[in-house]
């Protein structure tokens, strides 16, 4: 424990103080910058707003701009500690807010317990901000604060202590009905804990279709009931009180479906689990100690499905689930209010959620533990990327239909948007899976038994990029597929060993490409039984327009049956391999990474050109830099040699390309300096495509700057064959098929416009 605070202080303290701080969006290292930024040139934006105060949201941050605002009176697990003790909580909403969904904070700590002075601060930073989260603000004056400051302002007021346990718990909920097989409306819940979150969660089930009169709320006092004394209650908690003739929180639970906790560890004991309904439901949510532990429960009830607060055990209730993307929601459209309609959307749309296949990565960063829907899987990971692209989405749709937006937006050019925020790499591929998308071609896996592979098919279904064909034991696949829990519907699956007439087909045909290269009809009959050539044949045949393959194989293994069975593309010599290097600035294509150990100059050349048609492909005009240890001959030696005469042989044979070397990398990337010191060159503005010399240094320069530098790498991506073939790199995630597979596609498309039936 002593360790464990001393590594808390350490991190609030060590380097830069606190957790947060304000950098600037534009430049401003030059005189004009600074005129611009500044006066005279912000004038012009001033004049903009206050000619129509709706151009703030265009030429100011207020539009992604929100405010925690907190007096500390009630921290979670630490009491009315004040403002200045509570800041440095409020800097880590702010670290979550940011985080998980892109949007800046100011954490504004207010010196007053007088709800009116809270009241009246939110009311003059009005201006300011898009929004007000509420923040650790005491029962009762905190459904005072909220409800006053949403009939008087004019942005989206949300305390989060309320009603994020809410939307979150509610979303729980209603899988657990699912899976117990109840009605919503028959149920019977219980609540420990009469607070804010208690209240805003009872009321929430209620929306969501729990009849009041089944809920039972207990304080300190007992069960809250209507012939309690009046200084014993408040107009908030009288809405859930009952006459039932019931005391104590033990009296309540008695026959019971659904136990939510919001008090004080402990509050809840084995006998009083022991006493409710069958398949009980228990979010016992106070922290850091539950009302009751799993461990305790599974004592006595082995049917109950348990959720807490804590992410050490399943089915956390963690508000980060929802406060970001409610809130990035409400912003993109930008919302007056954050309504009922809008916490409804965000509770079914994580609800809906954990019902899908959960990406690995998200696996990853729990310890590879395995996530599915059912007692243990609730909700969604708060890792989980997919969120923002669901909850978000869903909160703007339903502000927009209950008319709080102030703008109408397309909803899938938003959920395009929200790609770019998670990072510059999805916005890149969310383009090519668009494109794939228009025209989903056939894509067969060689390893169609891998769970990877699997689950990849399962994603590339539902995001409806390709039609996939899995190769392997259909009784095999479909069981692994039940386990994982991924859906094969619009999956085939082709058992070649129990296809005899295809097999004896294929080997036919490889006898007949490679009888004169030394392979006699047995051999072929053999090599066809091994998945990849059976694979690549059916792309040969036309009975399939792509493979992706390699994930339990080398990378030679199986480009090596891709290139006798298929061939490269007309006119093409050598492959190359590619890895798109993804920056939050730029996009970066290096080459050749994977395939030519010592290319010679004419190899260096053609992989130039596979690589800039690639970029092509994707929208982007290549500007290439053959790349060496020296600037245009500062160096002569036979590596500089040969990329200079590379160079030489891509300008004769493309002339049209925008390429020069040999050069040194900072020389590729700094044009201003380039232009400075060699203005002789060709190269207009920073290459984006980069010809290595070697697959040394091509290998070398992709990890480490994925590593190093942070870029998302994409890859790699096989250039130069026949038809669209891709390599996997071992132990590839279900992500990264589906990325290759989109690929493949568009490669087959580019080949083959007409569109498929």
């Amino acid at each position: 424990m002593s360790n464990r605070r001393q590594d808390a202080l350490d991190y609030h303290s060590q380097g830069r103080r606190g957790k947060i701080a304000v950098v600037p969006t534009k430049p401003a290292s030059t005189q004009r910058d600074l005129s611009l930024a500044y006066s005279p040139g912000v004038a012009e934006p001033c004049r903009e707003i206050a000619a129509n105060p709706e151009e703030v949201f265009r030429y100011t941050a207020r539009g992604n701009l929100v405010a925690v605002v907190s007096n500390g009176t009630a921290v979670l697990g630490l009491g009315n500690i004040g403002p200045l003790a509570s800041k440095p909580v409020m800097e880590g909403k702010a670290v979550l807010f940011k985080r998980f969904a892109d949007i800046d904070v100011f954490d504004l700590e207010v010196g007053s317990e007088d709800p009116d002075d809270v009241v009246r601060f939110c009311e003059l930073l009005e201006p300011t901000v898009g929004g007000i989260n509420l923040e650790d603000i005491a029962a009762p004056e905190c459904f005072y604060i909220e409800e006053t400051l949403k009939a008087r302002l004019d942005i989206p007021v949300f305390h989060d202590d309320q009603h994020g346990t809410a939307v979150i718990s509610g979303a729980a909920l209603l899988n657990a009905m699912e899976i117990t097989g109840r009605r919503i409306e028959d149920v019977r819940v219980v609540f420990s804990g009469a607070g804010a979150a208690a209240i805003a969660t009872a009321e929430h089930y209620v929306s969501l279709g729990v009849r009041r009169s089944k809920i039972l709320m207990c304080d300190r006092a007992g069960v809250v009931r209507t012939d309690r004394q009046a200084d014993q209650t408040d107009p908030y908690k009288a809405r859930f009180a009952t006459d039932e003739p019931l005391d104590s929180l033990a009296d309540a639970m008695r026959g019971a479906d659904v136990f939510v906790g919001l008090s004080v560890g402990g509050a809840v004991t084995k006998e009083m689990v022991a006493s409710m309904a069958e398949r009980p439901i228990i979010f016992a949510l106070a922290n850091p100690d539950p009302e009751i532990t799993p461990e305790e429960v599974a004592e006595v009830r082995a049917d109950a499905i348990v959720a807490t607060g804590r992410s050490d055990y399943p089915n956390q209730i963690n508000n980060v689930l929802g406060f970001p993307f409610i809130f990035r929601g409400a912003l993109d459209v930008r919302a007056r209010a954050i309504n009922d309609e809008m916490k409804m959307a965000a509770t079914r749309a994580l609800a809906e959620l954990a019902k899908l296949d959960v990406p690995e990565s998200v696996e990853r960063a729990y310890g590879d533990e395995r996530f599915r829907f059912g007692p243990d899987y609730l909700i969604p990971k708060p890792f989980d990327p997919r969120i923002m692209l669901w909850v978000a989405p869903a909160v703007a749709r339903a502000a927009m239909k209950s008319r709080v937006s102030r703008v109408q937006i397309d909803l899938g050019e938003y959920r395009d948007e929200l790609e770019r925020r998670l990072g510059r790499g999805r916005e890149v591929m969310r383009d090519v899976m668009n494109r794939a998308r228009r025209d989903p071609r056939r894509i067969v896996y060689p390893e169609g038994e891998h769970e990877r592979v699997i689950r990849a098919a399962a994603l590339v279904v539902s995001e409806g990029i390709a039609k996939p064909v899995l190769l392997g034991r259909a009784e095999r696949i479909s069981e692994t597929a039940a386990r994982l829990g991924a859906s094969l519907e619009g999956v085939e699956i082709v058992d070649r060993l129990g296809d005899e007439e295809r097999m004896e087909r294929y080997a036919q045909q490889l006898y007949r490409t490679r009888q004169r290269k030394g392979m006699t009809l047995s051999e072929a009959r053999a090599e066809v039984r091994r998945s990849v050539t059976f694979g690549c044949l059916m792309v040969a045949e036309g009975e399939a327009d792509g493979l992706v393959a390699g994930e339990d194989m080398y990378y030679p293994e199986t480009i090596r049956p891709a290139l006798e069975t298929l061939g490269t593309a007309p006119g093409v010599r050598k492959v190359a391999g590619l890895y798109m290097m993804v920056t939050e600035r730029e996009i970066l294509f290096f080459a050749d990474t994977t395939v030519n150990i010592d290319p010679d100059a004419e190899t260096l050349a053609e992989t130039a050109t596979l690589a800039a048609a690639f970029a092509r492909r994707l929208g982007i005009e290549p500007r290439i830099a053959m790349l060496s240890f020296s600037n245009f001959g500062s160096v002569r030696s036979p590596q500089s040699d040969k990329v200079r005469r590379a160079t030489e042989i891509i300008k004769r044979a493309q002339p049209g390309l925008e390429v020069d070397g040999e050069m040194q990398v900072e020389t590729a990337l700094d044009p201003e300096w380039r232009e400075r010191v060699y203005p002789f060159s060709t190269l207009r503005g920073p290459a984006n495509v980069l010809i290595f010399p070697d697959l040394n240094s091509a290998n070398i320069a992709y990890k480490l700057v994925g590593r190093a530098g942070g870029a998302e790498a994409f890859g790699p991506i096989l250039l130069g064959m026949a038809r669209p073939v891709h390599v996997l790199q071992r132990g590839a995630e279900a992500a990264e098929i589906a990325n290759l597979t989109a690929i493949a596609v568009v490669d087959a498309q580019d080949e083959d416009p007409l569109p498929r039936s």
